[in-house]
């Protein structure tokens, strides 16, 4: 494991303090105190999917800053190396670029053992991040199309979660975090292959969080709404060549679709996802939580 130099640990907690005392979180009296609180995720080890950028960038990060050491793992190489490059520069933590495909068995299982190899085990928390969403008639989806969606977002959370599982059951403690989505509640047009892969990811989480929920384990999945995230920018684009909408037009739809009038954004998401993994929410298993700012209640 990359051991950060005791010069750059002293930097962070002395920023991390200030930071503190300047936002008046605590008095410069139980600063000490308070920063240990703050550390909910310190010694832990989190493995995130499609963690180069969007979403997966962001709890990576948030994670990094609460003293988790983390791989970052994407099907792109540079982007994942960015990231924790990022990571290591800012934070007196681990972090190691790996690359994977969560479609291919081979791949997953070469990532985890990449990861045990530079760890020394396997990771406390897995966020199955990774996915693909796009858009077509019903009429028009292939078997290629309907594949492509079932076997990244649900089978890449199967892999992963899978290779993961065994350790964590040994250890007694554990987290897996799904990123789904509000389509894994309900419907629209033109996604049917997306969201029938999201339904499916809410069936898994739910019914494996029964399983393991008297081991140390818990599992949960959070359901965002439209994220400020390249993704999002290419359903934009999509919604623009489809409808002739120009971009702003496009925009507007997707915030409007939210009581409150705008897209949610990463840094929402990565909270959750940091008390989810965190002691503090070991009571939270079996859910599916929205990020959504109200579009769907339930």
């Amino acid at each position: 494991m990359r051991r950060q130099s005791a010069a750059a640990t002293a930097l962070w907690i002395s920023n991390r303090v200030k930071l503190l005392i300047r936002s008046k979180a605590v008095s410069p009296l139980r600063s000490a105190t308070a920063l240990q609180i703050v550390m909910k995720l310190e010694n832990r080890l989190a493995l995130i999917t499609g963690g180069g950028r969007g979403i997966g960038r962001a709890i990576a990060i948030a994670f990094a800053r609460e003293g988790a050491s983390v791989a970052v793992v994407a099907r792109t190489l540079k982007q994942v190396r960015a990231v924790a490059k990022d990571i290591k520069k800012e934070f007196p933590v681990d972090a190691l670029p790996l690359k994977c495909d969560v479609r291919n068995s081979e791949s997953v299982s070469d990532a985890f053992h990449n990861f045990r190899r530079h760890f020394g085990r396997g990771p406390d928390i897995v966020v199955n991040n990774a996915g693909v969403a796009k858009s077509e008639l019903f009429v028009k989806t292939d078997e290629r199309f309907w594949e492509e969606h079932l076997n990244t977002n649900l089978g890449g959370t199967f892999r992963c979660t899978h290779a993961a599982l065994p350790e964590m059951l040994e250890r007694g403690w554990g987290r897996i975090i799904n990123i789904a989505s509000i389509a894994g509640k309900t419907g629209a047009p033109y996604i049917s292959a997306y969201a029938a892969s999201k339904h499916g990811v809410l069936g898994l989480t739910r019914s494996l969080a029964m399983e393991v929920a008297a081991q140390g384990i818990t599992v949960n999945a959070i359901c965002p709404g439209y994220v400020d995230t390249d993704m999002t920018s290419q359903g934009i684009e999509n919604i623009v060549a489809k409808t002739g909408k120009s971009a702003r037009q496009a925009l507007k739809m997707l915030e409007q679709m939210s009581p409150q009038n705008r897209l949610v954004t990463a840094e929402e998401v990565a909270a959750l996802a940091v008390l989810l993994a965190s002691e503090d929410g070991r009571g939270i298993n079996g859910q599916a939580i929205n990020v959504d700012g109200g579009t769907v209640l339930f």
